[in-house]
Parts: structure tokens; C-alpha cells; sequence
């Protein structure tokens, strides 16, 4: 087999949509068979995912690689196209990690157990493909077929609120995945040529007032996927009801989408409105992380409060984003991973210390660290890295989007104060909220009348073996982070140096160096 022109990324995308079909008729009557099959589906598809990488991919090229295109609708330029770059490569192994994980995490699943490993490999495959896709049509479709996963395992698998939280979630991303397809077909029928091809739209000379228009489009539906505020409020209801697996999908994959496409479509495809909206993108950036970490202050719900946590991490991806600085948009990418493993190792804790309280309510818990020492321990892990402790992976990206906004010269200096001391507050906000969370559920005294009623016992090797996977890759990524910021270097250096051609204060000077020059003409105040 000629590994170089095998397709790599369709057999990646499709094979665990393949395999999902398979599991009707396994026989399997309790679900150990079928959540075996499931988990080595997962296994292979994340093997195939490394190799294809190991093997096919080069670090120092910024352009897409392992491309195919097949013809799909000839007469309107419709193709399966696929390809990864530095924007989505690190995303699709993440996506393969975290599911493969997640799996793992649904052991315990008893209730229809065909349907929900059915619907994750589904997602699985679907995910991938919203990462690997080049053609906008193709992108939505992939966008709208996650969306079905994800309403079913909440409305069937949820809390006592499931439907009212799958529903609110289906109305809030379906209606933003109408400006993306609106976007999308306005982009394609641009011009003389009809086509949907991602890089033959990047290189369409859009007028500037066109630009701002599909611009504020995608804007609108990645904000909701990000999420940004206010169209955030789907998730905290989301999160409030979902199951553990459910949880380390919609924080660890489900939330980069947004980001992801953000920077996909709108700064590369529209770099030219990029230069007027990235202000606003900095303005709501740091919206999302003081608003969602005062918010998380007054949550007394376990999920909830984590919830409005990842809100308030995420808002440093959008501000890397509108950076224009080589590090800051390093560091968006870098915290979209690094968020994608936090967040799925503390809700996977939120679900394992659900199991054995049978309440969220932190007033409810107390002193639960006595007899439950190594969920103790890993919880309180987890929530180092997620206040960007030194050594962990979000402190790196959060300091690398830090000092890429601060060091940028396409904002006043006045702004730059502003902003800077903004995140700040968010940052010091952040260990004020999860170091009062721990003590509530694993400090003081044991609460009697929890105590008395449940079995607290302490995590089982199949859950401390989940948090060794996650820790490992955030600790190691903390004290190296170049094992993450090489795989995609060269791409957002190419991008950034594309978008400060965008803005002619910064165009007329050459290509960005590490350490960018504060004395240019300012393009925001």
C-alpha cells in the first residue's frame, strides 16, 4: 500500500460512521459488548489518526496537507475535499483523544447502550470532518450532522431538565448554523465563478462592505459554538444536564468548533474585515472572562459553576484571534487544546463525584475528601491547571495570549492597558472561585446526612487511568510547550503575517518577527 496517496483523512472521518452502523445487530443484551466494540473503534480510528500524521504530515509546511478532493456536484464546483493544516491538526487529534476517552468514561452507561455508543461514534466521525473539510457547503453539512448526536444524549441520557436543555441547545446552534449557510452560498455565488472551495474563496476579491457583511454572519454562529456572550446561555444548561462522557464532548471538542472556525473562516477567508471586527473580538473576549467568572462565583450547582468557568476561559481565545501577533494567535490555538483537556478532565470529576453524592449542590457536600482521597487528588489537579498554575498548559497559553495582545502595535496604547489589566482581573478571579469550590465539596466537616445516605468510595482504576491520560499531555504541553506550538507554527505565522497585510498601518511594514515593534500607527482605541 502506497501510504502517500492513501486517503487518510475520509478513511479517519468515515470509518467510525461505519462502524456505528454495525452495532444494531451485535448481539449484546447488558451493553459490555457493544461499549468494547465501541472503545476499539475508538482505538483504531485514533491509531489511524496519529499515523497519518507521523507519517504524511510536515511541520514546516503551511499549507494543507493529506488533500483529497473528490467530484460531488460537478456543475456547481461541489466536492468532497478534505486536507489538514496547522489550524486543524492539532484539533482532529484531540478530537480522537477526547472521544476515545470519553467512551472509556461511558462504561457505566446501562440505559439503551446500543443508542448512545451508536450516537458517539456517529459524532466522532462527524466532528473529525468539521476540522478536515475545504468546502464550505460540505462544512455545513458536517457542522449540522453533530448537532443531532448531541440533542439526542442530552434529551435521552440528561437530567431531570433534559428536554428543556437539548431544545434550547438545537434552537440556539441550528439558528446560528443558518448564517453559515447563508454566508456560505452568498461567498460561493460571489464573482464570475460559482464555487465553494475553501482556498479558491480566500483568494475572491470581496469589497470591503461585502466582507463586513458575511463577516458579522459567521460571527453570529461561531459565537454561539464558542460560546461568546450573550449567546452563551444554552451551555450552562447544557452542561447542568448532561452525563460525564456528554460533558468531555461539549468541553473538550464541541466549544473549539466555534473557535476553530473562527478563525478559519472568518480571519483567513475574510482578513480584510477581520481588521475592523478585531476590536470587537477584543471587547468580547474580555466580556466572556469577567462576566462568566463573576457568574461562576454565584453558582451553588457543581456544573454549572465549571460551565461558566470554561465560558470565561475561552474568552482568551478570542482575544488571541484578534491579537496580530504571531504569539498571540499561537497562544488561541494553544488554549483551544489546552481548555479542550482541562475541561473534559473536570467534568469527568464532576460526573465521578455526582455518581457517589447524588447531589450538585455544593451546600449540600462537604468534608467528602476524607473518604474519597484520590478523586480529592485529582480534582484538585484538574483545577490547577484549569487557574493556569505554572507547569500546566494553561498557564503557557494564557500567557502566551497575554503577552501577544500587549506586545501588539495595531492597538493604542490606552487600550492595550485597559485589556490587559481586564484579563488580569479574570485571572486573579479564577483561583478565587475553584479554590472555594474545593474546599465546599472536600474540606471541613462531613456532611451527616450525606454521609449516612451514600457510599462514598474513593475512584476506581478505569477513572484514575482517564485523569493520567488527560494529566499527562497537560503537564507535559506546561513544562514543553513546543510539543503542541511546532505542529502548527508555520500555519499561524503565515496567517498572522496575512492579516497585518490586512490593516495598512502594519502592511507597510515586513513580515512580523517574534518580538513585535510597539511603534506603529494604531488601528483601535
Amino acid at each position: 500500500m502506497n501510504t502517500a496517496t492513501f486517503p487518510w483523512l475520509t478513511t479517519i472521518i468515515l470509518f467510525p460512521i461505519a462502524a456505528s452502523l454495525l452495532i444494531p445487530i451485535i448481539p449484546d443484551k447488558d451493553g459490555k459488548t457493544v461499549r468494547w466494540y465501541s472503545l476499539i473503534v475508538g482505538l483504531i480510528d485514533f491509531a489511524l489518526i496519529v499515523y497519518a500524521f507521523y507519517t504524511g504530515y510536515d511541520f514546516s509546511n503551511p499549507d494543507l496537507q493529506l488533500v483529497e478532493s473528490y467530484p460531488w456536484v460537478p456543475q456547481l464546483d461541489l466536492n468532497w475535499s478534505v486536507g489538514a493544516d496547522g489550524l486543524s491538526m492539532p484539533l482532529i487529534i484531540l478530537t480522537g483523544f477526547i472521544t476515545t476517552l470519553a467512551i472509556l468514561a461511558a462504561w457505566p452507561v446501562t440505559f439503551k447502550p446500543k443508542l448512545f455508543y451508536f450516537l458517539i461514534l456517529a459524532m466522532y466521525g462527524g466532528q473529525i470532518a468539521v476540522f478536515a473539510v475545504q468546502d464550505m457547503l460540505l462544512f455545513f453539512l458536517v457542522w449540522e450532522l453533530e448537532l443531532v448526536p448531541i440533542y439526542f444524549l442530552l434529551s435521552i441520557w440528561g437530567g431531570k431538565r433534559r428536554q428543556y436543555a437539548a431544545t434550547k441547545f438545537i434552537l440556539y446552534t441550528a439558528g446560528g448554523s443558518l448564517f453559515i449557510l447563508l454566508s456560505a452560498l452568498t461567498m460561493g455565488f460571489y464573482g464570475d465563478t460559482v464555487t465553494f472551495d475553501m482556498r479558491s474563496l480566500a483568494l475572491k476579491d470581496f469589497a470591503l462592505n461585502f466582507q463586513l457583511v458575511l463577516y458579522a454572519g459567521f460571527l453570529i454562529a461561531y459565537a454561539v459554538k464558542l460560546p461568546i456572550i450573550p449567546l452563551h446561555t444554552w451551555l450552562p444548561d447544557a452542561h447542568g444536564e448532561a452525563t460525564a462522557p456528554v460533558h468531555m464532548l461539549l468541553a473538550g471538542i464541541l466549544l473549539k468548533m466555534g473557535g476553530y472556525a473562527l478563525i478559519r473562516m472568518n480571519a483567513q477567508m475574510l482578513p480584510d474585515a477581520h481588521a475592523y471586527f478585531a476590536p470587537v473580538l477584543i471587547v468580547l473576549g474580555v466580556v466572556n472572562i469577567i462576566y462568566a467568572a463573576l457568574t461562576s462565583f454565584a453558582q451553588r450547582n457543581l456544573k454549572r459553576k465549571i460551565a461558566y468557568s470554561s465560558i470565561s476561559h475561552m474568552g482568551f481565545v478570542t482575544i488571541g484571534i484578534a491579537s496580530f501577533t504571531d504569539l498571540g494567535l499561537s497562544g488561541a490555538v494553544l488554549q483551544m487544546v489546552s481548555h479542550g483537556l482541562i475541561g473534559a478532565s473536570l467534568f469527568f470529576l464532576v460526573g465521578a463525584t455526582y455518581d457517589r453524592t447524588h447531589t450538585l449542590m455544593l451546600d449540600e457536600m462537604g468534608g467528602v475528601g476524607k473518604r474519597m482521597q484520590k478523586i480529592f487528588a485529582m480534582f484538585t489537579a484538574c483545577s490547577m491547571a484549569s487557574l493556569a498554575l505554572p507547569g500546566m498548559s494553561g498557564f503557557v497559553a494564557e500567557l502566551m495570549v497575554f503577552v501577544g495582545f500587549a506586545t501588539s502595535d495595531a492597538y493604542s496604547s490606552t487600550f492595550k492597558v485597559i485589556v490587559v489589566f481586564l484579563m488580569a482581573v479574570g485571572v486573579i478571579l479564577t483561583p478565587i472561585y475553584l479554590l472555594s469550590m474545593l474546599r465546599e465539596i472536600f474540606y471541613g466537616q462531613e456532611n451527616e446526612e450525606l454521609v449516612s445516605h451514600q457510599a462514598l468510595i474513593d475512584a476506581e482504576p478505569r477513572e484514575v487511568f482517564i485523569i493520567a491520560c488527560l494529566l499527562v499531555p497537560i503537564i507535559g504541553i506546561g513544562f514543553y510547550p513546543k510539543l503542541l506550538t511546532q505542529m502548527y507554527d508555520s500555519t499561524t505565522v503565515q496567517l498572522t503575517a496575512r492579516l497585518r497585510n490586512s490593516v495598512p498601518t502594519l502592511a507597510q511594514q515586513k513580515p512580523e518577527a517574534p518580538k513585535v515593534s510597539l511603534s506603529a500607527p494604531e488601528i483601535a482605541n
